[in-house]
């Protein structure tokens, strides 16, 4: 009789990490729950209870990890996530992108600090509770990054950056659950957090306050400057760079006679360009830092679904190769607001083939 399976469980203190514990258990693995410690909530200037780092949120993995039995650890990463998420995070800001720390944390913490602490204990996966299914496809003899059934809870765009080598160590039982199903399973087996609500905000900034936080963490502020509309007519004052987005529409703190939208930040002047609803769409874009997944390299134009926002739909779209690692995609249609720092993510059906981040 061959022994089981071993699997390292990264538990937030969430009800979809618990339940994904919770079902690797029952399939008969040997578990380990882990959960990240990856910031001091005071040097990031936030309250312990509103953040998914808090202790008690370690409780809550830990008394769920209890129900079976299961060895359970808090691990620290507070200078790994400081240099990989917290300090890209504030220089995308800082030079004018609108970065996504929930793919950097991924990418550096879950799948590359985790999966280390996997192989040190001779295990075999690393376990999360995203919604996304991994599956080994024999004719082309590599792991596949596909969609979680549940089309409101898919998680793949997020995960776009995982290699074959992590792909071929990584689970994710709640690909074929939908939330609803999680929820029950929780409230079935008793579990403390069966109806705590999910995490809407990036966990350090859990307020959703980016330019306090930035300020705070970097000890200065930024200058305020002009809101121009595209002709360079000055239209007000704007209260500093890192304080505005592509396709930000709210809190410009202007009153004009028409709605306007934030559509470029120039920094080498400190200016804001604003512009009509319709002028924010684009049809091209380039993309850096590439990861494929579905083969190793582009080798010619691909016709795919592309998405450039989490929360927004695939579209038609063509991926060329350019020079230095880097592609351009061009859409069928005009896409929304087109922001630096954001990652572009490409689809064919339900298949994640890669992705790259807007540049």
């Amino acid at each position: 009789m061959s022994e089981p399976k071993k699997a390292v469980i990264a538990m937030s203190g969430g009800v979809d990490s618990s339940v994904a514990a919770y079902l690797m258990c029952k399939q008969g693995y040997e578990c380990v729950g882990m959960t990240m410690k990856l910031f001091h909530n005071e040097e990031v200037g936030i309250e312990a209870t509103k953040t998914c780092c808090s202790a008690s949120d370690a409780d809550d993995a830990r008394r769920v990890a209890r129900l079976f039995d299961m060895p359970f650890y808090v691990v620290n990463f507070t200078e790994e996530f400081q240099k990989e998420v917290i300090d890209r995070f504030v220089d995308t800001y800082i030079a004018g992108g609108t970065p996504n720390p929930c793919i950097e944390c991924n990418r550096y913490l879950k799948f590359q600090k985790l999966m280390d602490r996997m192989h040190q204990l001779s295990f075999d996966y690393v376990v999360t509770g995203h919604y996304a299914r991994v599956v080994y496809d024999e004719k082309r003899g590599r792991y596949l990054l596909k969609k979680g059934l549940d089309e409101s809870k898919d998680q793949s765009y997020v995960l776009y950056n995982l290699t074959q080598d992590q792909l071929s160590h990584t689970l994710f039982p709640l690909g074929e659950y939908n939330k609803t199903q999680i929820r029950e399973i929780a409230k079935r087996e008793g579990f403390v957090n069966a109806k705590k609500p999910d995490s809407q905000d990036i966990c350090f900034v859990p307020d959703g306050n980016y330019a306090r936080f930035i300020e705070t963490y970097c000890g200065k502020t930024f200058p305020e400057g002009d809101f121009v509309n595209k002709e360079g007519e000055v239209l007000g004052r704007h209260k500093g760079m890192i304080r505005y987005t592509i396709g930000q529409r709210r809190g410009l703190g202007l009153s004009l006679p028409e709605s306007l939208y934030v559509c470029e930040k120039r920094m080498e002047d400190n200016t804001v360009v604003l512009c009509r609803d319709e002028e924010l769409y684009q049809r091209e874009l380039v993309a850096e830092d590439l990861n494929w997944i579905a083969f190793d390299d582009l080798k010619e134009p691909l016709k795919c679904k592309a998405k450039i926002r989490y929360k927004q739909k695939e579209a038609d779209a063509t991926v060329e190769k350019l020079a230095g690692d880097k592609v351009k995609v061009t859409f069928d249609l005009p896409q929304r607001g087109m922001t630096p720092g954001q990652a572009v993510v490409f689809y064919d059906g339900d298949e994640v083939l890669g992705g790259g981040k807007i540049f």
